[in-house]
């Protein structure tokens, strides 16, 4: 079969390969752990742009994390979850297996691509306001809370960072890459897990440092994870920023400012010119009233947020 187990129209590497242009580098629009994802044309269904992820099967893990993503996103319809169209399961030119996953395009990019811009002659200087800020977390959030508590068994994302949520063209939030997906067994603890633990890779920063004491993968994973990411889109810093150590994380750096200071941590990028001598007025009046930071709750709830999330388990 040309396809998983999928209810969708079946393509060819063949088909994939002249929508891509050959996987021109020019249609290159990003490169994961487990492969390459590519900007195509599908001529069958009215020119449709759409993100065509080739499995570098070559990659320990590619082949598994092809079939995780194919069962976490068949059947699931949610507004902030990336779409699959299809999924290819066949043999290239050469008579070697390839897999690729069909996806929707997301015409803004990832979210890591806004808060850490790379500004050159192509690619103009971007920036998220506030209010995009605080709605693409919303849109996280709902998308988390389908995927915990909305599915008939729990499906755990594992990779939730910048670079995995992706901005349409009204720059709504879709989570996507569930190469990592794991899914919850059905069973009257909704924190025990049908997967082994060895399989937990994520990424540095962003995944829960007690996968790495051996816990169970549980919902707590992902909101760790969130919360780290809430803490990113404030403040601009990675949580593998120079500046962190041993003794110093993305987490306490922001615990430490807030509430006082929490308008000296927070990423520049938020204060457009002509508000800053409102934000200025509001920062030193902040410090002097001990955190009554008047009209900045939009800033101080989702980074208390992002603290409350990011808390060692």
């Amino acid at each position: 079969m040309a396809t998983m187990r999928m209810e969708h129209i079946r393509v060819s590497h063949a088909e994939l390969a002249k929508e891509t242009d050959m996987f021109s580098p020019a249609n290159l629009i990003g490169v994961g752990s487990f492969g390459s994802v590519y900007k195509g044309i599908m001529e069958w269904d009215d020119e449709k742009v759409v993100a065509i992820k080739i499995l570098n099967l070559q990659q320990q893990g590619a082949s598994s994390s092809f079939i995780a993503e194919c069962e976490a996103l068949r059947g699931i319809r949610h507004r902030n979850l990336v779409k699959i169209i299809t999924a290819c399961s066949s043999v290239d030119f050469r008579g070697n297996d390839f897999k690729a996953l069909v996806l929707e395009f997301m015409e803004n990019g990832s979210l890591e691509q806004w808060l850490h811009p790379e500004v050159n002659e192509r690619c103009p200087m971007r920036n998220l306001n506030l209010e995009q800020r605080v709605s693409i977390a919303i849109d996280v959030a709902s998308a988390l809370d389908y995927l915990h508590h909305h599915r008939p068994v729990p499906i755990v994302h594992c990779d939730l960072k910048p670079s995995n949520i992706l901005l349409d063209d009204d720059m709504t939030a879709h989570v996507s890459d569930f190469g990592l997906a794991k899914f919850l067994s059905e069973s009257t603890d909704p924190l025990s897990v049908s997967a082994s633990l060895v399989a937990i890779k994520g990424t540095v920063g962003y995944i829960a440092p007690e996968y790495g004491l051996g816990s169970e993968i549980s919902t707590r994973g992902d909101v760790y994870s969130y919360g780290i990411l809430l803490l990113e889109m404030f403040t601009g810093k990675r949580p593998t920023d120079e500046i962190f150590n041993e003794s110093l994380d993305l987490h306490r750096f922001v615990e430490t400012a807030f509430p006082t200071q929490i308008m000296d941590i927070i990423d520049p990028q938020l204060i457009r010119k002509e508000e800053y001598e409102v934000v200025n007025d509001i920062r030193q009046r902040s410090k002097r009233y001990k955190g009554a930071l008047f009209g900045c709750t939009a800033i101080t709830r989702p980074t208390n947020i992002g603290m409350n999330c990011s808390m060692d388990l």
